[in-house]
């Protein structure tokens, strides 16, 4: 036996960033694409200090066609004198040495958002290359990184009268599990930057795809309220309130719409403060009294006045609380909540003073502010009544719901299931179907309330939302809902898989998102996935969760049953070669049929994939886009545009695709008019083109016809001479002999079929709801559930031809 001794000797100190390296979850949250996403916030940061130290009103964001990005900021630069204790320029320190920066002094930085010095030097770590460039002292300064350790000394290359700092970075992939930044998530958060820093102008820009934004907002907080809002109809203009409390910076922005929600988001230090604090705790508590001292004054007629809560003042606001502080504290679980207790008496008081204020020399705003409040009130008041009424009739109280709710027999919130299931046929399979011990079933009479349009009372006369809430029984409404009090831990959300069925989900999940948020943030809530198809043979058969499964079932299938050989040479293909072959086809054919809708059609894509168009550099030679024009006039395709663009650097190509022959397999309503397309960057760098390069290079060696098809055991051979007539006719082999049959509503199934599929805990599979970013996910909920209809038909519009499927 071999001895295990943990001696001295174990003890290993990590130099330098080493550790970063090791363990780099600790400094980033994960190395998926949320902290692929940090390391750019945490070079921005370093701009947004710069900039609310005054130094820097200009930041500019490139994410270049390799995944690597440059942040470049006008502020003062990064020092690059030499370091009195390290001996070496103040910039590689601040590169390479955790714990390094100029925000412990409380000189440099009055306020950051960087707290621990660790931002810039962790990019570092995690960075296979990192090229710093630094306009300073007149001087332009350069010095070259690779994973955490320089590799060039800090040398002056040139002079300026500029002034900043640039870091240009690519993601480490040895370390890292993705370099596919998502321009959508580093817009939205620069967007928010710029709210949050008034006159700062952000610019972002993506050469894949040509995207560009330039965000700048001299109205600051109240650009942003009025951003929140543009999707619903505003009562009145932004009230903005700043001040400087004890060295507090204090910003907050009020507008109120015509909705029945309410909507604050909280910042510290321009960190998104998800969980509230104190900030957020002393506005709500100086808006209430203020509307409460104003309400009760002579301001309004008696027949207005009633006793406004916090719930009520809080109807259709829309509210963003900023405060700047030297030394925050987080706290919470995620250290998104403002611990510094002292910010709440300021924030009060500032609030209840410059709002009080306003109130008086803005009567007409005021009296809009407290009729909604009022009317809030009331309704809140009718609710109480209703509820109250319901509880004395015992129809709230009756938790067996007669007809409706099959009970669990466990008594452990932790152990027990809610089933909601769509409609009385689905309910009783899966009343039948469930385990009894801990399955409860809820069936649900078609399509609930849509509690985005409706205010509190109106929602508690619905009948179907009223049987939930009695079911869950933790109550309803923000001053009664304890979470404490849920009689199950697990919510499972189960529909049909059609157009009605996906309507009947969005609906719940509006109302948990909006009535019972605390359900989705302590993780009970869960949308069943029903297989989409079962295929059978016999008396046997499988399930198969979706689109992908079921086609990488059939190309199994058809590499078990068929022999391939390509070329004139008839080379055979293993069975493991042809399903790697075939899958990437698969996966092929599918982008390109996305860009088929998109107006680029085959024939175009598959051109343009011969002759290497893959990268700008591709579109910047002549000879390569020549070529293209003459093989797409060829084609007779009109060119109506082939010129050099001079602003992006490129040539660019416009051109209209022939009219063809709608072929039998088509109808007349899948072949949409033609249209000129532009052959540039957006299109070349667009995820379903890049996916159709880089699949092309796959396939291209096995893509010799003729192809020649027979099954293992017979002689008879078919021969196809080219890859897209071979995909047709492998499909359709691949379905011969097979039962298969595709479920649209769960009431097809036997109970023991949707036992096995759906509801058993050793075989199913439940989607778990969760509220990644909370500001987005608000939008959503307003734009498709909201009152707003052109809003909606714009989304439809520009989303309609990313829909491969609908069952209707």
């Amino acid at each position: 036996m071999t001895e295990n001794t943990y001696t001295e000797k174990n003890i290993k100190i990590l130099e330098g960033l080493e550790a970063v390296r090791k363990r780099p979850s600790m400094y980033i949250g994960n190395i998926e694409s949320e902290g692929l996403h940090h390391l750019v916030y945490e070079v921005v940061d370093n701009s947004i200090d710069e900039a609310m130290a005054g130094y820097c009103d200009k930041i500019q964001i490139t994410i270049h066609t390799d995944n690597s990005v440059t942040v470049r900021d006008n502020g003062r630069g990064i020092p690059t004198g030499i370091h009195e204790k390290e001996g070496v320029p103040a910039a590689e320190v601040v590169l390479t040495k955790l714990h390094a920066g100029g925000k412990f002094d409380n000189d440099t930085y009055k306020v950051s958002g960087g707290l621990h010095g660790v931002g810039i030097s962790v990019v570092n770590a995690l960075s296979d290359l990192l090229e710093l460039t630094i306009w300073q002292k007149g001087h332009v300064f350069y010095q070259t990184f690779s994973k955490g350790k320089k590799t060039s000394e800090l040398t002056v290359i040139g002079d300026t009268d500029l002034h900043g700092t640039q870091v240009h970075f690519k993601p480490d992939t040895t370390v890292m599990n993705t370099d596919n930044f998502i321009y959508e998530v580093l817009s939205r958060r620069m967007r928010e930057l710029a709210f949050l820093n008034k006159g700062v102008r952000i610019i972002i820009e993506d050469e894949r795809s040509d995207e560009r934004d330039d965000f700048h907002y001299e109205g600051g907080l109240r650009s942003f309220v009025e951003y929140l809002n543009r999707q619903h109809t505003i009562l009145h203009d932004p009230i903005f309130i700043e001040g400087n409390r004890n060295d507090v910076q204090i910003e907050v922005a009020i507008q109120y719409n015509d909705s029945f929600n309410e909507k604050i988001h909280s910042f510290a230090n321009n960190i998104n403060t998800l969980e509230g604090g104190f900030h957020l705790s002393g506005f709500k508590g100086a808006l209430t009294r203020t509307l409460n001292a104003y309400a009760s004054g002579d301001h309004i007629p008696k027949n207005m006045q009633a006793k406004i809560s916090g719930e009520d003042v809080r109807e259709g606001l829309t509210a963003i609380i900023s405060v700047k502080i030297k030394e925050p504290q987080f706290e919470g679980q995620t250290k998104t909540k403002l611990g510094n207790s002292e910010v709440k008496g300021l924030v009060e008081s500032l609030v209840n003073e410059k709002l009080s204020l306003f109130f008086e020399e803005n009567p007409a705003v005021a009296r809009k502010v407290i009729v909604k409040a009022v009317e809030a009130a009331r309704a809140r008041e009718a609710a109480r009544r209703a509820r109250d009424l319901a509880r004395s009739k015992g129809g709230m109280a009756d938790a067996t719901l007669p007809g409706k709710l099959a009970e669990c027999q466990f008594s452990d919130p932790a152990e027990r299931e809610l089933f909601l299931v769509e409609g009385d046929s689905a309910g009783g399979s899966a009343k039948q179907a469930r385990d009894r011990r801990f399955q409860a079933i809820l069936p649900l009479k078609g399509k609930i309330l849509n509690v985005e349009k409706a205010r509190f009372d109106k929602i508690l006369k619905s009948e179907e939302v009223k049987n939930i809430i009695t079911v869950l029984g933790a109550g309803i409404g923000r001053e009664e809902f304890d979470i404490e009090k849920i009689r199950y831990h697990k919510i499972v959300i189960m529909t049909d898989a059609d157009v009605d069925g996906s309507h009947i989900r969005t609906l719940l999940l509006t109302f948990f998102y909006r009535q019972t948020p605390e359900i989705i943030s302590n993780g009970y809530l869960y949308i069943a996935q029903p297989p989409l198809y079962r295929i059978g043979k016999g008396k046997g058969g499988i399930y198969l969760k979706d689109e992908n499964e079921y086609s990488r079932y059939l190309l199994r299938r058809i590499c078990d049953l068929k022999q391939v050989r390509v070329g004139e040479e008839e080379l055979s293909l293993s069975s493991d070669d042809l399903y790697d072959f075939l899958s990437q086809l698969d996966v092929f054919m599918i982008n390109q049929e996305k860009l088929r809708r998109r107006g680029y059609e085959p024939e175009l894509v598959d051109i343009l994939l011969d002759e290497g168009i893959r990268e700008k550099g591709n579109l910047k030679n002549e000879e390569i886009m020549t070529k293209v024009h003459d093989r797409l006039l060829a084609s007779d395709y009109e060119i109506n545009q082939f010129m050099w663009n001079e602003e992006r650097d490129i040539f660019e190509l416009v051109v209209t695709p022939p009219e063809r022959k709608i072929s039998l397999e088509e109808d007349y309503a899948s072949v949409r008019e033609k249209k000129a397309v532009r052959i540039g960057r957006s299109f070349i760098f667009s995820q379903e083109y890049q996916k159709c390069a880089d699949l092309h290079i796959k396939i291209e060696p096995w893509n010799r016809p003729p192809f020649k098809i027979k099954a293992k055991e017979s002689v008879n051979t078919d021969s196809v001479d080219n890859l897209k007539a071979f995909y047709k006719k492998i499909t359709e082999e691949a379905k011969k002999g097979i039962n298969i049959q595709r479920y649209k509503g769960l009431g097809e199934m036997n109970p023991d079929q949707l036992w096995e599929t759906t509801m058993d805990p050793e075989k199913r599979r439940l989607l778990k709801v969760k509220i990644e970013d909370a500001l987005v996910a608000d939008e959503i909920f307003t734009l498709l559930m909201g009152d707003e209809v052109e809003p909606r038909r714009e989304f439809i519009q520009n989303n309609a031809l990313e829909v491969t499927m609908i069952d209707m």
